[in-house]
């Protein structure tokens, strides 16, 4: 089977983990365990997920001529990334996210952008042969917004459908989202966009509808371990969770998108894209780090199949 053509634009990071016991309040230290560096950043781990989900995944993004740089461009090689329209920024380092990781599997991020922040659309427009091959083109909010609304345009031109997820969580103009085949908040960033407190399955429900009426075409809420609410002109209903022993959250979200965007670009219908996200999602919070937690195509499917037997 040919694999569906993905497009992820956006961040690359270098985590540095720290395990604590719970995540510190402020001005206080607290004495942390294990320590781990690991590839990150959000567009990063989206083209990851998307390429052992079983995309053919292309990555436009920029890179500091470090060695942080080197090594994430690496990791790409290794998972059959094209890094075609990977720059390497000569004034610019590579972005460096610090990350704690609760014993309970939460965490708490800071993010220093770096050559991140240097993407540009003149870097899009050099790529516009990425932009027509693409079945569905990923986009978050970790590289300049006008970025990301060059990357939205040329999609729409192309006649790729676009995933937006709205990570760091900030407005976004109805001019914009108009041109968003599918949005994909969690709870909070659901809430910025909105103004509603996203607390229960109902209040997702509101939450997706004023994003509908915003003019995104369809809206996918994640809840976490609940799974995730879908809603659209063909689909509605919150599609379950997967049960699982959390390790580590981080990248869950990113896994979820790459994973989401393969499965659509293969013609699944809504709900049952979600479905194959959340088993993606559901794999990698058990395993620590971002992009060393996704799983393969093999190993999503073998999930899937023991929930159908069970």
């Amino acid at each position: 089977m040919t694999k569906p053509s993905i497009l992820v634009v956006g961040s690359s990071n270098t985590d540095m983990i720290i395990k604590v016991q719970r995540i510190p309040q402020p001005g206080e230290t607290i004495l942390g365990g294990e320590f781990a560096l690991a590839a990150g950043g959000k567009g990063a781990n989206q083209a990851v997920g998307a390429a052992r989900a079983g995309g053919a995944v292309t990555f436009i993004a920029r890179l500091g001529r470090d060695m942080f740089g080197d090594q994430a461009l690496a990791g790409f090689v290794a998972d059959g990334i094209n890094v075609k329209h990977v720059v390497r920024d000569p004034a610019a380092p590579s972005g460096v996210a610090l990350i704690f990781v609760a014993r309970n599997g939460e965490n708490s991020i800071a993010v220093a952008s770096g050559a991140n922040a240097r993407l540009a659309p003149a870097d899009l427009q050099r790529a516009q042969a990425a932009f027509r091959r693409a079945a569905v083109v990923v986009l978050q909010l970790e590289t300049p917004l006008p970025t990301v609304t060059a990357a939205v345009k040329l999609a729409a031109r192309a006649g790729a459908r676009v995933i937006l997820n709205p990570a760091p969580a900030r407005p976004l103009p109805a001019s914009l989202l108009r041109h968003v085949y599918l949005l994909t908040p969690n709870e909070s960033e659901a809430q910025l966009l909105t103004g509603m407190a996203v607390n229960s399955e109902a209040a997702a429900a509101r939450a997706a509808d004023a994003l509908l009426a915003r003019g995104v075409q369809n809206v996918i809420l994640t809840l976490g371990a609940r799974g995730a609410f879908v809603a659209g002109p063909q689909a509605r209903g919150r599609v379950p969770g997967f049960k699982v022993r959390p390790v580590d959250t981080t990248g869950a979200g990113d896994v979820f998108n790459g994973a989401l965007a393969v499965a659509l670009a293969e013609g699944k219908p809504l709900l049952e894209a979600a479905r194959f996200a959340n088993a993606a999602a559901a794999l990698s919070v058990t395993r620590l780090g971002a992009q060393t937690s996704a799983p393969t195509r093999g190993e999503i499917d073998r999930r899937l199949a023991a929930a159908r037997s069970n």
